[in-house]
């Protein structure tokens, strides 16, 4: 069975950083594309970031700058750098996978993962 299991959420004040892990079991993911979403109360699922199985990787406009993605195939983890953080990136964010590639110039949407984590909170205020 396939679990993602992100961590690293909290409640930071704004301008601070937060880094959120995310750590798959069951499969190795050395062949996947992999990325992050978030989604704030009321709002849609966003895709933020996405590593592809060949190592590209994709950032959504509005986070590119501020937010870091990164993978140890090692290790099997995932990892999302989060600088100069702003109130409006409060959120649930999750991780996803699935075999790759993907192939896009920006993160997959949705619907193209079929693995998620249960969600780690980031707060902002």
């Amino acid at each position: 069975d396939v679990q993602l299991v992100e961590s690293g959420g909290g409640s930071v004040q704004a301008g601070e950083s937060l880094r959120l892990s995310c750590t798959t079991s069951g499969y190795t993911c050395r062949d996947c594309c992999t990325g992050w979403f978030r989604q704030a109360p009321g709002k849609e699922r966003e895709g933020l970031a996405a590593i592809d199985s060949d190592g590209t990787i994709a950032y959504a406009v509005y986070v590119e700058g501020r937010f870091t993605i990164s993978k140890d195939n090692a290790k099997n983890t995932l990892t999302l750098q989060m600088d100069s953080l702003k109130p409006e990136d409060t959120a649930m964010y999750y991780c996803a996978a699935d075999p790759g590639p993907y192939g896009g110039s920006t993160p997959p949407p949705a619907d193209y993962f079929g693995h998620w984590g249960q969600g780690t909170q980031v707060t902002v205020s």
